[in-house]
């Protein structure tokens, strides 16, 4: 039996599909440019060639319709019927108060998640798109949606809640509900492996840093304070995004442009952060022009690090002890200049970097670990997986066995979990670095 995982934005369709029996990856794929003059189709399956296509997807159901007839392509796919497909889980960007964990879709499910459009305005659409045709084209198979709030449904109230009118909150549900769930969820518990530490008796600070970027506080294994909050918008400089400012400033530049409402949303989600500091929100480009003498660039760099060093240090006072720090996404898990801006300077915190190891660290099929072996606190580098924690609560829910994190167990918890896919990808990474194997974190050894 295998399970497909759908992540469907705005325009565009992220897709798994995962041997459960085996555990392991057979396919992995992307649709882009949804509603737009023509879409684009990127799959890859294990053993096969990448199939590449242009062709007019007008809306989610006509990209599912043709992501459902590759998976069962002879040359390029990777079953043999989509009777295959025990069940399928869809990433939902926002729960709200409605949704507090994973859980099987209904007509009812759906009917109460169009009523969290409001929370979530860019994205919830394509994601309820996503889940009705998939429906629509499957309808007697299992279908699941895995939330990205669900995993800080922990934080305390003095954590979620907003200093406002509380009638704000009663009404209109604003409060801190952040986002990345499922990503840090996944590095929590692999952090907690690598410490060799139960997750109760585990506190970490993790630093998912993508284009969008998220810094979450995990005491005693569970989530206590994120820095996203109502929306993605607050917390840490993203590519796009401005994260955490004065208030005031809204008001003032609305009064001073005549800018409305709405094109101020657009400007600190869409021109803000780092494309509005330097024109560029792709850290690569950035570091590039900054070697080469940028000075905004530079200054990126800088402002990206200080932002994130102020989170750490604000949530290792919330812990009082931290046990580890993790970087996670893209940036988090190949941007070491960005590791170094935020952790230089942080080792009266007993965090230290090994500079040599986080020039090394530059992997996604390997987690590492990147501090001084005298660094109190542990530095490290987790790919994270998103979509096995949606595969796995996809499975558990249709067989019956799905429970909130905290009572419940993943496969990837287990100290001899591997990924199949990554170790066959580390075989090249180490035949071309061989040392990078001395930077690879492993489980300590029992007694």
């Amino acid at each position: 039996m295998v399970i497909l995982t759908l992540n469907c934005g705005s325009s565009s369709a992220k897709y798994q599909v995962y041997d459960w029996t085996n555990k392991d990856v057979l396919c992995v794929g992307i649709v882009e440019r949804i509603g737009l003059e023509y879409s684009t189709i990127e799959q890859k399956s294990a053993g096969k060639e990448t199939y590449e296509a242009k062709f007019s997807s007008p809306t989610h159901k006509e990209a599912i319709e043709l992501v459902l007839k590759m998976l069962v392509d002879e040359k390029y796919g990777c079953i043999g019927s989509l009777s295959e497909i025990g069940a399928v889980g869809h990433r939902v960007l926002h729960g709200g108060e409605m949704f507090k964990k994973s859980t099987l879709v209904t007509d009812k499910v759906v009917e109460d998640l169009k009523k969290i459009i409001p929370l979530g305005p860019l994205h919830m659409p394509a994601n309820i798109m996503g889940i009705e045709a998939a429906r629509k084209l499957m309808p007697d198979v299992p279908q699941a949606i895995v939330m990205d709030t669900a995993w800080h449904q922990t934080m305390p109230e003095e954590s979620y809640m907003y200093a406002v009118p509380y009638e704000w909150y009663t009404k209109y549900n604003v409060r801190r509900y952040g986002f990345h769930g499922t990503s840090h969820l996944y590095c929590a518990k692999r952090a907690a492996v690598l410490l060799g530490k139960e997750n109760k008796d585990t506190n970490i600070i993790i630093l998912h840093i993508g284009n969008g970027a998220s810094a979450c506080a995990v005491k005693n294994g569970v989530c206590i304070d994120t820095s996203m909050g109502l929306t993605p918008l607050e917390g840490l400089v993203m590519g796009t995004r401005s994260g955490d400012i004065d208030p005031a400033i809204i008001p003032y530049i609305c009064a001073n442009t005549g800018l409305s409402v709405q094109e101020m949303d657009t400007y600190l989600n869409k021109k803000s952060g780092l494309v509005g500091l330097c024109g560029m929100s792709d850290r690569r480009d950035v570091h590039d022009a900054a070697d080469k003498g940028n000075e905004m660039a530079k200054l990126c760099i800088k402002m990206e690090g200080h932002r994130i060093k102020k989170y750490i240090g604000a949530y290792a006072a919330l812990l009082g002890k931290v046990d580890a720090i993790v970087f996670t996404a893209g940036v988090g898990e190949m941007g070491d200049h960005i590791r170094k801006a935020s952790c230089e300077g942080l080792e009266g915190l007993g965090i230290e970097l090994d500079l040599e190891k986080n020039k090394l660290s530059h992997c996604r099929n390997a987690e590492t670990v990147i501090s001084k072996d005298t660094s109190p606190v542990k530095i490290f580098v987790i790919p994270t997986d998103e979509e096995l924690v949606m595969t796995e609560d996809a499975y558990a829910l249709m067989n019956g066995t799905y429970d909130v994190h905290t009572n419940f167990h993943y496969t990837f918890e287990d100290p001899s979990y591997v990924n199949k896919a990554r170790a066959r990808g580390l075989e090249a990474n180490l035949r071309k670095t061989p040392e990078l194997s001395r930077i690879i974190a492993t489980p300590p050894k029992k007694g």
